[in-house]
């Protein structure tokens, strides 16, 4: 019988009080091996048990052949930010087999390919050495098909160690091959022999195990990207223009499957919506603001790299009053970066993107079903206000795995702003200028082309209230001035931020994005580590509403948390704020690409406090 080394048994010999439903799981693997399926069914079932759970996915910007880590993560109380610590490894990559190994926390445990001989390392942790070619060799004597269900093997043995019902892998494996019969039938065969050789071989010497609970009951698993791709169709996008850029790429592309199901003409067949991958950034962000001009919702999604490159178009889509929605799903820069890694890194270069005085609207996602949410938002504020609204999301907010109530379906009419009709132009009559504030909120009425409404001349260049050209120095500052007016306006337009107030907390905290998952466990560990109470305002849009500045002068303190080097949020707010509040502000940043820690906050938060 082969077990772990008696090594790492007498090292945890103390440790026989279970962990239940509270560890991460990291996986091993290279990229391109097939190792998505194995990982999705691990994490389908450990949710289909009722357990909070996550998955984040770690893979190198290459086709093929570099480490991928795939990160699981179950808690009974719901947290699903990322957990700092590793505590069960699944080593399947021999290039990094060593440093995983070395990696991991004294008591921790390795499920590892037999020849890697990986208990000869350490002699504190618990070793699970399991022979995948001997197992595999009775599945399926086929090359092929041998590499593609290797690593059902180890979802086979940790179904076992970690005590995962069976009938919940099975139904989990159904759910991504369940179309395939030829495949589930192998994949099966594979789960149940890794699972069958654990159950034979090993005796387990570990803590953690997955229990039935009942906290995932009618959620769902979904990534953000595919969230926002289903709000857009709600939203009534018939023009999308994109580049393929990580991690954007996966919002059109599930928009595009969406469309083709929803939005085909019964009697005709034929699309009823225009998708155009263009030959780049440029030309995207151009036919997205061409079709916004004609009257068409339409939408472009790239990443932090083609942002800098539409900083043109947006000043033009800003200054002549076209709108149109971009989602920046964004990664770590500059330049190319780390385009598989995520970050909040884009969040004051797009605030004013493009040359000379431009202030944009983003909106803030801090969850998978806001990213469905604020995609619906975003048209109906883009047309409110004639201008290009950023919806802000992130590679981990988009390309990972998240648990979500069901989105609602939304069946509130599309707010279009203001358009002319016939009845509006014959009320305004001649007062009417395309650039004219009427109403004294900075937003003009908007005419359609093909429309019985009035036409005008839309330029870049300087331009009148009548949208004449001028370079008259106070045509240019009376724009300009409306154009601010129109940006004040927009506070009382956009999602207004969530506060958690705990009465008597002196010291506060801002985040936003995906920063939110990891802040509330944080805020816990505040709690109950330093007995530190802290009231939580999640900003949800910029330009910020006057709830922000309130929050801010309610406390002696207020931490802004967010994933970048700069404090990016933290000098927008400084722009924003009176500057007697000022010098409240202290930043708490997190900027090496891997998703923000719970950990990481509470350790700097409380290093803060104790130096004053």
């Amino acid at each position: 019988m082969s077990s772990p080394s008696p090594s790492a048994e007498s090292a945890t010999a103390g440790q026989r009080t279970h962990v239940t439903n509270d560890f991460s799981i990291q996986i091993a693997t290279v990229n391109g091996s097939g190792s998505q399926t194995a990982n999705m069914v691990i994490l389908r079932a450990i949710f289909q048990m009722g357990v909070p759970v996550s998955g984040k996915n770690l893979f190198p910007s290459n086709i093929a052949g570099l480490p991928t880590w795939y990160t699981i993560r179950a808690n009974p109380h719901g947290y699903v930010g990322r957990k700092k610590e590793i505590d069960f490894c699944v080593a399947m990559n021999p290039e990094t087999a060593r440093e995983d190994t070395l990696s991991l926390a004294p008591g921790c445990v390795m499920v590892y390919d037999e020849p890697l001989k990986l208990n000869a390392l350490r002699s504190d942790l618990i070793f699970y050495p399991v022979p995948f070619d001997k197992i595999i060799n009775a599945v399926t004597t086929d090359a092929k098909l041998r590499r593609l269900v290797r690593n059902m093997i180890y979802d086979g043995v940790l179904s076992h160690l970690l005590s995962i019902d069976l009938a919940e892998m099975e139904k989990a494996l159904g759910k991504q091959l369940g179309k395939k019969p030829k495949a589930m039938q192998l994949n099966m065969a594979a789960l149940e022999a890794g699972r069958k050789y654990a159950s034979e071989n090993f005796q387990i010497q570990h803590p953690f195990r997955i229990e039935r609970m009942n906290k995932t009951a009618g959620q769902i698993l979904v990534e953000g990207n595919a969230a926002a791709a289903m709000g857009c169709m709600f939203a009534g996008v018939t023009v999308v223009a994109w580049y393929p850029i990580t991690p954007s790429s996966s919002l059109p592309e599930s928009l595009i499957g969406y469309m083709r199901k929803y939005r085909m003409d019964k009697e005709t067949g034929k699309a009823t919506f225009a998708i155009v991958q263009a030959e780049d950034e440029i030309a995207a962000i151009g036919m997205v603001i061409g079709a916004g001009w004609a009257g068409a919702r339409a939408m472009t999604s790239t990443s932090g790299p083609g942002v800098s490159l539409m900083a043109e178009f947006a000043g033009l889509a800003y200054y002549a009053e076209v709108p149109a929605v971009v989602f920046d799903i964004q990664r770590v820069g500059p330049s190319t970066g780390l385009p598989t890694r995520t970050a909040q890194g884009d969040i004051l270069s797009t605030a004013v993107n493009s040359h000379g005085d431009t202030q944009h609207v983003l909106l803030l996602p801090g969850s998978v079903e806001e990213c469905y949410t604020m995609a619906m938002d975003s048209f109906d504020v883009a047309e409110r206000l004639q201008t290009i609204v950023y919806v802000m999301s992130d590679l981990d907010l988009g390309m990972n795995t998240w648990m979500s109530r069901p989105f609602p379906y939304v069946d509130k009419p599309l707010d279009r702003g203001k358009v002319l009709d016939e009845a509006k132009v014959k009320e305004l009559g001649a007062q009417w200028g395309r650039y004219k504030d009427i109403d004294g909120d900075g937003i003009p009425w908007r005419s359609l082309p093909g429309t019985t409404a009035p036409g005008y001349f839309t330029r870049g260049s300087g331009h009148n209230e009548m949208a004449q050209y001028t370079e008259r120095p106070d045509d240019y500052v009376k724009n300009l001035d409306r154009l601010s007016r129109k940006f004040d306006t927009a506070r009382t337009i956009v999602p207004a931020p969530i506060e958690d107030r705990q009465a008597g907390a002196t010291v506060g905290i801002i985040a936003y994005g995906s920063t939110d998952f990891a802040l509330l466990e944080s805020r816990d560990q505040l709690q109950a580590e330093a007995g530190l109470h802290t009231s939580y305002l999640r900003l949800r849009a910029y330009p910020f509403t006057p709830s922000v500045e309130e929050f801010i002068r309610r406390h002696d303190r207020v931490y802004v948390v967010e994933q970048n080097r700069d404090a990016q949020m933290l000098k927008l707010l400084r722009m924003d704020l009176d500057a007697a509040l000022v010098p409240k502000l202290r930043s708490v940043l997190h900027y090496n690409g891997l998703p923000v820690d719970a950990r990481s906050i509470t350790d700097a938060i409380i290093a803060q406090e104790r130096a004053l």
